[in-house]
């Protein structure tokens, strides 16, 4: 097993869950205003495509994901299986490593490098065939050990 594995450098948290919205603003007041969660901000992704909001609850959050366009991962997603959870966020440090050992162990990448994503963030997600069925985002936050 390889330095990656050892649990020392195990993900810190759960950074997210993502849900994808068909609509943003309806879905911040259920949140908000229903479950008292606090939102923290709005922000594009042009990347991905999404209007993102983040609600914090604890050390982690809950990131809703609308659709910008028909070309949107989210919107090809909320076409096929409707709205709901859409990843699970993990919090890492030295991604591009991480993901160099994942793949070395056989694991399917959707992103071979990071890329910039919301809340500052180099991303990475992993193809939810090697999962388990589940699709991880892999986030290492810029301004932050």
């Amino acid at each position: 097993m390889d330095q990656l594995s050892k649990s020392k450098d195990a993900p810190k948290k759960i950074a997210h869950i993502g849900i994808a919205v068909k609509n943003l603003h309806d879905s911040i007041n259920f949140y908000t205003d229903l479950l008292g969660l606090t939102l923290e901000r709005v922000e594009e992704v042009a990347s991905e495509q999404v209007r993102v909001a983040f609600l914090k609850i604890g050390e982690s959050r809950i990131e809703l994901l609308e659709p910008l366009s028909n070309e949107s991962p989210i919107y090809r997603f909320i076409h096929k299986k409707g709205e709901g959870i859409h990843h699970i966020a993990l919090e890492v440090n030295n991604i591009n490593d991480r993901l160099a050992n994942l793949k070395s162990n056989g694991i399917q990448l959707i992103n071979e490098q990071a890329k910039e994503g919301a809340d500052n963030a180099q991303i990475a997600f992993l193809h939810p065939k090697s999962t388990n069925g589940v699709l991880f985002e892999l986030c290492q936050h810029q301004n932050k050990e």
